[in-house]
């Protein structure tokens, strides 16, 4: 039981003493700073139960506590209780918290429940861009705190590498690549397949210009180009298993998996399964069949199946094409099905996808919850914003789309520019030298886009993002590092607890600290990492605070000396923790 959860059960006790009547709930939040105590309790949302003035029911809450030595103090101010403990409660099981490196982890066992999350989930035609950064790092990030509350966590992608798109860089490619491959060129395989998407696309637009000039609409003139006729009849060659197609298929996706997988590296993100829509695109057709049975589903007269959404206040919604093909939606049906067929432990499902898809998924879930699949209320969709860069910060390979890869290039470059200007490297080898330029790097790209509210629009500042002040990974990195140092300058021992008066500092820091697990179960309850970014940039503050006005290995006496780097050590592994949440690292020195 934590500090929060200990005042609150003592407030329902006193409830019970003076009213005899114990309320479902309290509101007890931390005292605010202007304010002397360190819990609060809500008084406005009892005032209808226990009948009288705020100030008065405050009060008398207030006095029972203090008779019954649950706190030492309270002050009413307005509908709220500022409750002060003493310091025996905030030192309570102190030395087993700071020693462990788990402290609000949750570790899932085998009855745990089974949650999927899926992301990433690219198309194989380009590398992976800005937007697909912030999916991984969400997907990721997600998969890592709902698997701290205590579940089993499956992490998967489905990845594009089927249809038109794909057949554009081969047809590109057999025309104008004369053989190269990813070790002639000396560039990565998605880079290299994206290069001839983008030639497919030069070449299709010269051939529609042409066309249109010689007197045919511009319409007309896409659906005839000499180039996109040859890519669809490639996707027939592909979709009847033409030997020489399908080779060429395998080699470049298989370039392009190699590419990914190196940029996934780097980004600290994995996946435990890989689908392949060349294998799940088939999947969907029986569930249609289904819904036909149930009259969920009706067929129009050319023969395409639709859905009636009307009534729920959206639209009609095709799931099959007349020629009996599938559409997106139709997939989606049949792999939903088949996880949760193939997963009987399987218990919810979110899906990491940006907010143009918000329409689809409400769709998705509400057939599945008509076709009277019960598992359809545990589907969910993270739903999160753009990522933007200001104007002029970096150029894209091809002008239109910043790379992932690009990115975290500018990102290391601008790390290696400001460690070196600080001047603290000195002993450091090379090689030490550009780790710890790769964890900042990294650890601000994540940091910055991971403290945003996923719902919100991102503007990404590389430059900004890298700053060692103010709310930015680096600065939280920092702040480890600097512990480490003190920590290896002189180790914690045994100290007796019992002389120990802690100041509001320290009480402020272990009242944080022993929120570290009740905010991971919300975080994972909102699928938000921000909460977690948010959290240890508090604590780091909190902790910044108390450094620079207590001194810790020249306290006033022994006892006071290890406690404090207990205390500093207990900051350490919840930093490192909260970090890890993140798939951020951190350094042993900066």
């Amino acid at each position: 039981m934590n500090l929060k959860q200990q005042i609150t059960q003592y407030v329902l006790d006193a409830i019970q003493n003076v009213y005899q009547l114990t309320p479902e709930s309290v509101e007890i939040q931390f005292t605010r700073k202007e304010f002397e105590g360190d819990y609060t309790l809500v008084v406005f949302p009892l005032i209808r139960a226990l009948k009288g003035k705020p100030e008065d029911i405050g009060a008398k809450i207030g006095d029972n506590l203090v008779e019954t030595g649950k706190i030492t103090a309270y002050n009413v101010v307005k509908g709220f209780l500022n409750m002060s403990m003493n310091s025996a409660e905030f030192l309570a099981d102190f030395t087993q918290n700071a020693t462990n490196e788990n402290y609000g982890i949750n570790i899932p066992t085998a009855e745990s429940r089974s949650v999927m999350v899926e992301y990433s989930s690219p198309n194989t035609n380009k590398p992976l861009h800005l937007g697909h950064v912030r999916n991984n790092l969400l997907g990721f990030s997600v998969s890592q705190i709902v698997e701290a509350a205590g579940n089993n966590v499956i992490k998967t992608q489905i990845i594009n590498d089927r249809g038109i798109h794909i057949c554009k860089s081969m047809i590109a490619w057999e025309r104008f690549g004369n053989g190269e491959t990813p070790a002639s060129a000396g560039i990565k395989g998605d880079h290299l397949v994206g290069k001839y998407y983008v030639e497919f696309d030069k070449h299709y637009r010269a051939e529609i210009k042409e066309l249109v000039e010689g007197g045919m609409s511009e319409d007309e003139a896409k659906k005839q180009a000499p180039i996109f006729l040859d890519a669809q009849t490639m996707l027939r060659q592909w979709e009847a298993n033409e030997p020489a197609v399908i080779e060429l298929w395998q080699t470049m996706n298989g370039w392009v998996y190699e590419g990914f997988a190196q940029t996934y590296k780097r980004l600290g993100v994995a996946f435990d399964e890989v689908l392949y829509e060349s294998n799940t695109y088939i999947l969907g057709k029986d569930i249609v069949e289904e819904g036909l049975n149930k009259g969920v589903f009706f067929k129009k007269e050319d023969g395409s199946v639709w859905i009636d959404l009307t009534e729920d206040g959206l639209d009609e919604k095709l799931v099959l094409r007349s020629d009996g093909t599938s559409v997106y939606i139709t997939q989606d049906l049949g792999t939903a099905v088949e996880r949760f067929k193939n997963t009987p432990s399987l218990e919810e499902l979110t899906y990491v996808v940006g907010n143009e898809q918000d329409y689809h998924f409400k769709v998705l879930f509400l057939i599945l919850k008509k076709l009277g699949y019960e598992w359809a209320d545990a589907l969910h969709h993270l739903s999160y914003g753009m990522v933007d860069l200001p104007n002029g910060k970096m150029k894209s390979r091809e002008g239109t789309v910043v790379d992932a890869d690009d990115l975290m290039s500018e990102i290391y470059k601008t790390a290696k520019e400001i460690s070196e200007e600080l001047g603290k490297l000195d002993g450091y080898t090379e090689d030490e030298k550009a780790a710890l330029y790769e964890k900042i790097a990294m650890g601000a790209l994540k940091y910055y886009i991971l403290k945003v509210d996923p719902k919100k629009r991102i503007l990404f500042d590389p430059q900004e993002s890298v700053d060692f002040n103010g709310n930015t990974g680096p600065f939280i990195q920092y702040t480890y590092a600097r512990i480490q140092s003190l920590l290896r300058k002189e180790a914690p021992q045994a100290f007796d607890l019992t002389t120990i008066e802690l100041n509001q500092a320290e009480k402020e820091i272990i009242r944080t600290l022993n929120d570290f697990e009740s905010t991971i179960k919300k975080a994972s309850d909102e699928l938000s990492p921000a909460l977690i970014a948010n959290y240890v940039y508090e604590l780091v503050k909190q902790f910044n605070s108390f450094y620079q006005n207590n001194s810790v290995l020249k306290a006033e006496d022994e006892n006071v000396k290890y406690f404090r780097l207990y205390l500093s050590q207990w900051v350490a592994n919840t930093i490192q923790s909260a970090l890890r949440l993140l798939g951020i690292g951190v350094p042993e020195r900066m």
